[in-house]
């Protein structure tokens, strides 16, 4: 029992030695990429950020903030991501409790038959019954830190998957705000596109009166070209139209709802109000969940290698028996009956066949691809948030133009059917009939370019991070 108790001493006393620990501590790692290779060209300061906000103050429009919040209940992907986070809080719990002793215990009653003619045979009777009712208590000590570091890698995961969460919220608020914006371009396009319609109409009905009333200028060709240009712009609603119901479609299976109708504002209603900040390097992609889980994924990876070298150590562990034990049911819990032991002992590998190296081995090289996947993410996202600005600055720029372009243009069809109706003899019909398609393709662009204005917003506020807070 005394050297039992030295033992036990002795284990106690490295467990304060800090020093012997193997485990090493974890640093986030700063040369993964380098800070002025952001190519933004508009990185200030200001340490405020856009991702910041939360959506709701980035989306104002009451239908978009009403279909965001059922999604964020209802959403398949989100439920499964929460279930996911369940798991993970398990797995820390289990991790709290590697610091603690195992206590297990044992029941049993046991009855022998030995040979008569063996050694263990019985003076009387042709068997012996023994009952047994014990505990077992046992402690390993953390001399090499692999039990911190299982607990922190337990964390590392733990981070992992609220982490992902995160991504999940902020792919749905982007996807269906993306997805509203376009819904609403549609709508628009779709008006413009029924104007279109009836001027064509129109002016296959002046065709016709022309040519009826022998305009020089005007022929069959002239009148079958207009009439089919009116049945092109037909079969640009059918399309634009079909288009719309679709986006209905995805936008109610975001919200994990069947396929409705979704009510809608006007595109000419949204604004973009917000300025925008992106912050600075250090903290540009500090929001961003994919990078928070990738740079979780190299801790998790990192203190794993740790786990990995301390098993290559002894291991120090302390053990506490006792209970009641007896050859007859009623001695059982008498005094003497009562039995007690403690252990302390040391275990280290000898032979295993190279399986612990490789464990290390394979387990650095694990390492190594975490922080390889940290750094994909992170050059992936700086490029997310360069395209976005850019496309951002781009269609604010491309608005002015293709505006100014559709009025030449209307002016330009105005003229022209002008000059026709007139009898200009060196004006073809074919003249009008190219500036009127030129108008609604500039018309419909003017659309494109507002709803790529706004979902470059979009990309840009997911590209940052924002819309989990």
């Amino acid at each position: 029992m005394k050297n039992s108790l030295k033992i036990l001493g002795l284990a106690l006393t490295l467990v304060l030695v800090q020093s012997c620990f193997v485990a090493k501590d974890y640093e986030a790692p700063t040369d993964i990429v380098k800070e002025d290779h952001f190519r933004t060209d508009q990185l200030s300061s200001d340490s405020l950020s856009m991702a910041d906000l939360s959506w709701r103050e980035l989306f104002t429009d009451p239908l978009l903030q009403e279909y965001i919040d059922r999604a964020l209940i209802n959403n398949n992907d989100i439920r499964i991501a929460l279930q996911q986070i369940a798991i993970a809080e398990a797995y820390v719990k289990q991790g709290k409790a590697g610091y603690l002793p195992v206590l297990s215990g044992d029941l049993s009653m046991t009855r022998n038959f030995p040979s008569k003619n063996g050694p263990s045979a019985l003076p009387k009777g042709d068997h012996v019954s023994i009952y047994d009712l014990g505990g077992n208590l046992s402690w390993e000590a953390d001399i090499w830190g692999k039990i911190r570091s299982q607990k922190r890698a337990f964390d590392a995961s733990f981070l992992q998957t609220v982490a992902a969460h995160q991504a999940v919220k902020t792919e749905l608020i982007a996807g269906i705000a993306s997805a509203y914006y376009q819904l609403m371009a549609l709508d628009e396009q779709i008006e413009v596109t029924k104007e279109t319609i009836e001027t064509r109409k129109t002016s296959l009905e002046t065709t016709r009166a022309l040519k009826e009333a022998g305009a020089g200028t005007v022929t069959s060709t002239a009148v079958q070209q207009t009439e089919a240009q009116y049945l092109d712009a037909k079969a640009i609603l059918i399309d634009l139209e079909t288009q719309a119901r679709i986006l209905e479609n995805t936008i109610s299976v975001l919200m994990n709802e069947e396929p409705h109708h979704i009510e809608r504002s006007a595109l000419a209603d949204q604004r973009v109000t917000t300025t925008y900040k992106l912050g600075v390097p250090a903290q540009l992609l500090a929001n961003r969940p994919d990078v928070r889980i990738a740079e979780a994924g190299y801790r998790q990876a990192f203190e794993m290698t740790n786990v990995a070298k301390a098993q290559l150590y002894p291991s120090f562990t302390i053990g506490l028996n006792g209970g009641f034990q007896s050859l007859q049911l009623k001695k059982w819990f008498e005094q003497n009956s009562l039995n007690a032991g403690i252990l302390g002992g040391i275990t280290a590998p000898i032979l295993n066949g190279r399986a612990l190296k490789t464990n290390y081995e394979v387990s650095q090289l694990e390492q190594e691809q975490a922080r390889l996947q940290y750094r994909k993410a992170l050059v992936q996202a700086s490029k997310e948030v360069s395209d976005a600005l850019y496309n951002y600055q781009a269609a604010s720029e491309k608005i002015e133009i293709k505006t100014d372009q559709r009025s030449l243009l209307e002016q330009a069809v105005e003229d022209s059917q002008a000059l026709l109706e007139s009898g200009y003899n060196n004006f073809s019909y074919l003249e009008v009939l190219t500036a009127q398609e030129s108008v609604l393709n500039a018309s419909l662009g003017v659309i494109n370019e507002r709803v790529a204005q706004l979902n470059s917003m979009v990309e840009l506020y997911r590209a940052l991070g924002g819309g989990w807070k």
